[in-house]
Formats: structure tokens, C-alpha cells, sequence
């Protein structure tokens, strides 16, 4: 198998990395996995993970929530529930930060098509790209949309879009530099660029160490922090001018986490964690476990 070993971070084109962490696939293959950071800038990732055209295997369960629509189990439901109450939310936010109602819109890893359909009830004109074959049938089965795979990508039309989403699809991302450079290409000049990626410098994360499940390793290949995103933006000419805490996540990745470590009664104390987790997120947005940050072209 080939593997993708960094030697140059992609942020500060530093080679000061050094192992920080080892983690452990709990989700699918039980395989383990070393986390690095940059001691230059912070940025971490997960190394040595299998190659773009190889890492498919890593996907495929039924239980990949991403790419399912599985109500199997309490924390399915409450994900489900949750979700409903953040596919209305984000559309408002996407409105209010670009101020425009019903423009054009693209979002990236859409997966099974629930934030692209609820979008268009909200009268937004969408392009969706999903890589993996059965979140497009899903998506075209369950919402009627014409999802496109990600070799599409590079033939949209440039200065296209109002607005480009991507909610926890860029850790995912072998090509992150290349990734940003398109944002120019297609934004409009006045676009902006809305992504949503956990928060390894969160509460939960803090507590859990290297169980937390949002590490979700290999499949997370970048691992961001509030500083660290920004620093990503500038480096590619955006603006952060807008961040979001998403306060649920902490519900749900703490719930996930205790079972990965088999504890009794995973939902109650994930539960706990994640109140705590929404506490601290109150105080200091930074602490929360995903966050939500908008981006304007400079």
C-alpha cells in the first residue's frame, strides 16, 4: 500500500514535524496511526496515511454516518435530530454572510445530499460534488439531486459561485494547497467560503487525548486549530471574517468516544462531556469542538 509520509508541512513550509500522538482506528480497521505537528506553526496531521486512490477501504461500512442514513442506535437519532435543526441553521448563515438569498452555490463532499436539498427549498441554485458512488445514489434517490463526482470539479466555470461550502469534508483532503487555489478560481469576487472541520485545541479534545474520536484517523489527514486555519486562509489571500462554534458536535463526538473506550453507560458520559464541552465553548468559542469559520477573498 502506498502511504503519504510528510517531510515539509503544508502550512509554513516548515520540516521541524515531529510525532505528538499515536491513534487508533476504532471505527473501521483497528489499525494505528501517528499524529505529527509542525513545531513551527502548530499544524498537525496524521502521517503516513494510505494514499488518495487507496484509502477507499477505510469508508466502507454501513456505519460511516457521513455516508448513511443508519437511525440505528441512540447516538444515530440524536445525530439525526441534531442535524435537522443544523441543515436550517447553516442555511441562514451562508444567507446572512454573503448577503445573498438565492445565489449560486457549491458544496464539496456533500455526502448523501441533506444540506444541498435543504439549501434548495431555501431557493439557492446548487452544484453538489460527492466522491463516494453510493452517497451520489443515495443522494439522487432520496432527494432527486444530480450529484456530481469529484472529477468534476476541475471543470467547473471560473468566477462561478456565491458561496462554497464544505462541512467536515477538508480534513479529509490529500490536496490541501491545490484545494484553496481553486476557492479563487471559482468564488466570486465578493464570495465567500464556509468550512466547518473539528478542533483538536477543544475541551473534549483535551480531555480524551488520543481516544477522541473527531482524530478519526486515517481518514482525518489534517487536524486544525482556530489559529491554524486562519493562517491557511491568509497564506492563500482569504480573510477570516466570520467563526462559528458548532456546540453539538461535542455531544456527539464525546458520546462516540466513551464507546470507543467501552464505557459503561457511553451516552450519559459523553453526555457530561459534552455539557461541559458547551460550557466552556460559551466562555471562549475557541474551546468548542468543531467550528464553523467564513472566509472572504482579499
Amino acid at each position: 500500500m502506498n502511504k503519504l509520509h510528510i517531510v515539509t508541512c503544508p502550512l509554513c513550509g516548515g520540516n521541524h514535524l515531529k510525532p505528538v500522538m499515536l491513534c487508533t482506528d476504532h471505527f473501521a480497521s483497528g489499525e494505528q496511526f501517528e499524529v505529527w505537528e509542525c513545531a513551527d506553526c502548530g499544524f498537525a496531521f496524521t502521517q503516513d496515511v494510505p494514499v488518495e486512490a487507496e484509502i477507499g477501504r477505510y469508508y466502507e461500512t454501513p456505519e460511516y454516518i457521513s455516508h448513511s442514513d443508519t437511525e440505528e442506535g441512540l447516538m444515530n437519532k440524536v445525530y439525526h435530530i441534531v442535524r435537522q435543526f443544523m441543515l436550517r441553521k447553516k442555511v441562514r448563515l451562508i444567507a446572512r454572510a454573503s448577503h445573498v438569498k438565492n445565489g449560486q452555490l457549491l458544496d464539496i463532499g456533500t455526502g448523501t445530499g441533506y444540506f444541498p436539498f435543504t439549501a434548495q427549498k431555501f431557493g439557492w441554485k446548487v452544484q453538489a460534488i460527492e466522491k463516494n458512488a453510493k452517497a451520489r445514489v443515495f443522494a439522487k434517490e432520496h432527494f432527486h439531486l444530480d450529484v456530481q463526482g469529484d472529477e468534476a470539479f476541475d471543470v467547473l466555470p471560473d468566477k462561478t459561485f456565491d458561496v462554497i461550502t464544505m462541512w467536515h469534508v477538508m480534513e479529509h483532503i490529500e490536496h490541501l494547497n491545490e484545494l484553496w487555489e481553486q476557492f479563487h478560481r471559482l468564488l466570486k469576487e465578493q464570495g465567500v467560503l464556509v468550512i466547518a472541520v473539528p478542533n483538536h485545541h477543544s475541551y473534549d479534545a483535551k480531555k480524551y487525548g488520543s481516544w477522541w474520536a473527531a482524530y478519526d484517523v486515517p481518514r482525518h489527514l489534517w487536524h486544525f486549530t482556530p489559529s491554524v486555519i486562519k493562517k491557511m486562509g491568509e497564506k492563500h489571500k482569504f480573510e477570516l471574517v466570520e467563526q462559528h462554534p458548532m456546540p453539538f458536535d461535542a455531544f456527539y463526538v464525546s458520546m462516540l468516544t466513551e464507546k470507543y473506550k467501552g464505557a459503561k453507560l457511553p451516552f450519559l458520559k459523553g453526555l457530561w462531556t459534552g455539557c461541559n464541552g458547551w460550557l466552556h465553548a460559551l466562555r471562549d468559542k475557541g474551546q468548542s469542538s468543531s467550528m464553523i469559520y467564513v472566509f472572504r477573498m482579499k
